[in-house]
């Protein structure tokens, strides 16, 4: 039986945390990776979160496995990972995907406004 779009946000919903803008803060205070895995044209609109990392959506796996020749050495199974997209239902399944390929400590911000109605700095992408 296929899966809906909406079983898969419930699922990826009911596994990643969802955080607010000022934990999200608090956790990369403390070590945590910023994950901004809106499309490039959204950075370009809006900025992004100082010291995010941008990774689209479409290339999180190649840049999270550690065997990939693409792998971002930022990111790390152990190693804390906030994830936010631009309202939260991406960052709720790349979330998921993380969870998935063996991450530990996933987090969803939800979206870009979320950090930025929070204080949090933005610079230009």
């Amino acid at each position: 039986m296929a899966v809906t779009l909406k079983e898969l946000l419930d699922a990826a919903n009911a596994a990643v945390p969802r955080i607010s803008g000022a934990e999200a803060q608090a956790m990369v205070a403390a070590g945590a990776v910023l994950v901004d895995i809106r499309d490039g044209l959204e950075l370009q609109d809006s900025g992004k979160a100082e010291g995010s990392l941008h990774i689209p959506r479409g290339l999180l796996e190649f840049r999270a496995d550690p065997a990939s020749s693409s792998h971002d050495a930022r990111l790390s199974p152990d190693r804390p990972v906030v994830l936010h997209c631009a309202a939260g239902g991406r960052a709720a399944l790349a979330g998921k995907l993380l969870l998935d390929m063996g991450y530990t400590k996933v987090f969803n911000l939800g979206g870009f406004k979320d950090w930025v109605e929070a204080g949090g700095p933005v610079e230009k992408a």
